[in-house]
């Protein structure tokens, strides 16, 4: 199993000023959202958020519109969308599972509900800050 580092996770109540900073004073540049198909959101799973994307060539930062009823939405635990995570890519998902489950850390399975070509999971490191794992599906 290979894990990489894929993104930075930002919450905040305003994106567009959260996205000018990362653009105006980071010189990060915009990232097509036509690049991260979402999954429709409904009353009962997904997130309608707005997102923007930036990047300074390598890494990705994914700027997302807080919002507090992401978990109890999809009966988790973990809110992504809360205070922000950093995101790992992996090619077997199904096997990092196993080894958070031979480990006992407890995670949040939200599947597809939020990319539709990202399968996602998130646990909490020792002090609390959220980690996604994910995998390019399809």
């Amino acid at each position: 199993m290979k894990l990489e580092f894929h993104h930075i996770n930002y919450v905040s109540k305003n994106i567009e000023e959260l996205d000018m900073f990362y653009q105006d004073i980071m010189q990060m540049e915009t990232i097509s959202p036509k690049k991260f198909p979402r999954t429709a959101a409904t009353e009962k799973t997904g997130y309608d958020g707005k997102i923007k994307f930036v990047t300074e060539g390598t890494m990705q930062m994914h700027l997302a519109e807080q919002d507090l009823t992401v978990a109890k939405k999809h009966n988790q635990k973990i809110n992504p969308v809360e205070r922000g995570h950093i995101a790992f890519r992996t090619d077997d998902i199904e096997e990092f599972k196993a080894l958070l489950r031979e480990k006992n850390i407890r995670f949040s399975d939200y599947g597809t509900a939020f990319a539709k070509d990202w399968y996602q999971i998130f646990f909490q490191d020792p002090v609390g800050n959220v980690i996604e794992v994910h995998q390019l599906i399809g």
